[in-house]
């Protein structure tokens, strides 16, 4: 009958309709983020201008912004403490996809082992979305000191009455660390000096005021035309591209890797569709020709990862300066 036809075709519209809400409804009761980007996104970076980390950070938020011109993305600079200040900055912010950050080894992981107490937990209060970049970074010695190779250094430093002196970046820095593995891998007692900046331990390097420093070798390599400073090892697992004929320090016989890296991270919250969304975002990136070339001219490498590639990478981080720590007795009140 014409009524019947008609009431069948008003069920099937509402079946219809209903179909249509249900990832709205979902969507609803699961609290999921809205996609992102919103419009204001802020990338929080835990140390100042000009660090590695933020030129970095505006390396990725230039290729970001060009790709979504309706998002406005602000880096915002919140050094101190070590990078903590700003990664808890990032810990507490609202899981929504408007802030994102970029940290470091030392905040995701090693200063839960220097610090008695952290304002966050690296573990649960903080989302891992993706590796960003490795940093090499180099075992140098005044030209003055006479050596050419680890091998050579350590003869040197056996030989001496004295302790000799290493500079590094502040306590509990990965300059110190990869320093203190090194001498207890080699059975040599060193003298620490701390530094404010990898600048202020180049100088005092150059000056012969310290007789060896393990630092970032952007900082080290424009001295090296001027003579006044020889590389004796490069410190990540293989040989850099940037310094080929550079060994690395297990080629040297000292088993120690101490890779300087930056990683994308975000509040604790962040929905998995989001962290995937940025993830995605970020990798494209980090493969276009101009960020590489960018990046490049710091000696940073792209190395994007997935999430689970960075948490396993936190943790990594902690067990392998953890015996180190312990043995050098390195803390920070």
């Amino acid at each position: 009958m014409p009524g019947n036809h008609i009431g069948r075709a008003c069920r099937l519209a509402l079946a219809a309709t209903a179909l249509l809400w249900l990832p709205v409804a979902a969507q609803a009761q699961t609290g999921a983020a809205p996609v992102w980007p919103p419009k204001l996104v802020r990338i929080i970076v835990p140390f100042g201008a000009g660090s590695s980390p933020d030129i970095i950070g505006r390396v990725l938020g230039d290729s970001l912004q060009a790709r979504y011109p309706a998002t406005n993305f602000v880096i915002e600079n919140k050094p101190g403490a070590s990078g903590n200040i700003g990664t808890d900055a990032i810990a507490k912010s609202v899981p929504d996809g408007s802030t994102i950050g970029i940290s470091l080894g030392g905040p995701l992981a090693i200063n839960t082992l220097l610090f008695a107490r952290l304002a966050y937990n690296p573990d649960t209060d903080l989302a891992p979305i993706t590796m960003l970049t490795q940093l090499p970074s180099v075992l140098a010695v005044p030209t003055s000191l006479g050596v050419n190779s680890v091998a050579e250094f350590l003869v040197r430093v056996k030989a001496e009455k004295i302790s000799l002196a290493y500079g590094s970046i502040g306590a509990g820095s990965l300059s110190q660390l990869c320093m203190e593995a090194i001498a207890q891998k080699a059975g040599v007692q060193l003298l620490h000096i701390p530094y404010p900046s990898s600048p202020a331990a180049t100088t005092a390097l150059l000056r012969g005021d310290v007789q060896v420093a393990c630092l970032p070798a952007i900082g080290v390599t424009p001295q090296l035309p001027g003579g006044l400073v020889k590389l004796l090892a490069v410190t990540t697992a293989k040989r850099s591209p940037f310094l080929p004929d550079v060994p690395t320090l297990t080629e040297s016989g000292i088993d120690v890797q101490s890779d300087a890296w930056n990683a994308l991270v975000g509040p604790g919250g962040l929905s998995s569709d989001v962290v995937a969304k940025i993830n995605a975002d970020v990798t494209q990136a980090l493969a276009e020709p101009a960020v590489i070339e960018r990046l490049k001219a710091q000696l940073i490498t792209p190395v994007p990862s997935s999430p689970d590639e960075l948490r396993k990478r936190m943790r990594d981080e902690k067990a392998m300066w953890a015996d180190v720590i312990k043995a050098a007795n390195i803390r920070i009140e």
